[in-house]
């Protein structure tokens, strides 16, 4: 993995390699940007990659599938191969397993892979059984999902019964934050009994549907881990529509302005910020080093977190990191 300190001398590898091959090699690529759905998240990372296109005189082509899913994604993956003038997908693989195969036949074509906050296989692109990406670069799940826990055993009080909201099975980051939010109750926290996960498909309505039942059967539930997004979304709705709030305790995973808005309510404890702005940014940076002749770029990225509480969150150092899409 990489870390904050050895980010700015891959940066400076990068800007030197590129100077040294000339611009002329970086502006002839073109990379397509395929995430998972629409949502804030994905947004503010277009707005990363976008911004690194400019930056450095690529061309990038978008395409945003409605819903999540392989059976969106791979569709529009394809179109996007068929085009037949793309040297680059930077993407966010819906299933780490289904998306081996037609990610693979995109290399087959002669396109190149970045995966960002999802990735395939295990993610170790260079022992896993997926080695064809160039990198992925996202956050630390697993990490992220003990951190969550931690922050909610810390609301609760240590005790009690807690429950975890997620969007859809078989996808990296959000298996590896319900694996480090488990992980982290079942060893430091054993008077804390996890519920779920339930999930809800990346839809907000179901999330607080399934929420609202979890609160109806379990009257005495302390708190709610929303793992993305939707999940903490519809999570936190159904708390305030049961007139919960402040007393069941949620932590957010994304730092949306509705998951600020429910946090300065007190009915969020704590948001983790991912930095999808950086993922985005980064992975066109890596793209147009790998077309200058870059041969060392680190095949694992880890861009961290921002933890957002209500002691920090006017804290113009940590505000930063609240997604903020314009006209949203």
């Amino acid at each position: 993995m990489l870390r904050k300190h050895a980010l700015f001398a891959v940066a400076g590898a990068m800007a030197l390699a590129i100077a040294s091959h000339g611009a002329h090699a970086a502006a002839k690529i073109k990379i397509g940007f395929l995430p998972g759905v629409v949502d804030p998240f994905y947004q503010v990372m277009q707005i990363g990659v976008e911004a690194a296109a400019k930056d450095l005189g690529v061309d990038v082509v978008t395409q945003v599938p409605p819903t999540w899913g392989v059976d969106i994604q791979t569709p529009i993956l394809d179109s996007m191969v068929a085009r037949g003038d793309l040297d680059y997908i930077v993407t966010a693989p819906t299933d780490k397993d289904q998306m081996v195969g037609p990610l693979k036949a995109a290399v087959d074509a002669g396109i190149k892979v970045i995966t960002v906050d999802t990735f395939l296989g295990d993610g170790d692109y260079v022992n896993g059984p997926v080695k064809f990406p160039i990198s992925y670069i996202g956050s630390d799940n697993i990490e992220g999902g003990r951190i969550s826990a931690r922050g909610l055993a810390k609301a609760i009080g240590g005790k009690g019964t807690v429950y975890i909201n997620s969007t859809n099975p078989n996808v990296s980051s959000v298996e590896g934050r319900e694996k480090g939010f488990k992980e982290v109750m079942e060893k430091e926290f054993p008077n804390i009994k996890v519920l779920g996960p339930d999930y809800n498909l990346d839809d907000p309505n179901k999330a607080t549907q399934q929420t609202a039942a979890v609160l109806e059967r379990d009257p005495g539930l302390g708190g709610v881990f929303g793992t993305n997004v939707f999940s903490a979304q519809g999570a936190g709705a159904a708390v305030v529509n049961a007139g919960l709030g402040g007393h069941v305790q949620v932590v957010a995973y994304d730092a949306t302005k509705l998951a600020i808005e429910l946090l300065n309510k007190g009915v969020v404890t704590l948001v983790l910020a991912q930095k999808p702005y950086d993922m985005g940014y980064m992975a066109v940076q890596f793209a147009v080093a790998d077309a200058a002749g870059v041969t060392s770029l680190p095949r694992r990225v880890e861009t961290g977190f921002a933890i957002i509480d209500k002691e920090n969150v006017k804290d113009p150092t940590i505000a930063r990191f609240i997604y903020q899409v314009p006209g949203k």
